[in-house]
């Protein structure tokens, strides 16, 4: 559906602006789309992101400065999000030798086996929301990191 139907907003001031709102809206679109997904497997969206960055360190440690630093929202409040993935048992966190103020965070065996669940559904998933042909999808991930520049 276009964007003029789904905002029911007929005509844009300039190319740029309708651009700008449709980017907007679709990337909530696929982030509320996203949120549902990950409800069955009782995480969030953002506490996959950090299982996936840790999944790419391990079995290294981590400090939560630098899992905020690769965030794709990064504005999370890592101290919460980890503190509820050391409650579902996803992840540890001790405390750092060189640095007494930070934390080392690392993937437990449940959160791989978590992202493992999760990985063999995504590629389905991705391919369905995004609704594109593969050179499609590379096109338009070039042209959104040159919107980014």
């Amino acid at each position: 559906m276009k964007i003029e139907e789904e905002i029911k907003q007929p005509k844009f001031k300039t190319p740029y602006q309708k651009a700008a709102i449709n980017l907007i809206f679709t990337a909530n679109w696929l982030q509320g789309r996203q949120q549902d997904f990950f409800k069955s497997y009782g995480i969030t969206s953002s506490q996959f992101n950090i299982l996936r960055i840790l999944r790419g360190q391990h079995p290294n440690k981590i400090s939560g400065t630098e899992i905020k630093s690769r965030m794709l929202d990064k504005n999370s409040d890592i101290p919460r999000l980890l503190e509820r993935l050391i409650r579902k048992k996803l992840i540890t966190k001790s405390q750092c030798q060189q640095d007494k103020r930070a934390a080392d965070v690392v993937i437990t065996d449940l959160g791989l086996q978590v992202l493992t669940e999760i990985d063999s559904k995504m590629d389905s998933m991705e391919r369905e929301q995004i609704r594109l042909s593969k050179d499609d999808a590379l096109m338009l991930s070039d042209l959104l990191d040159r919107c980014r520049g």
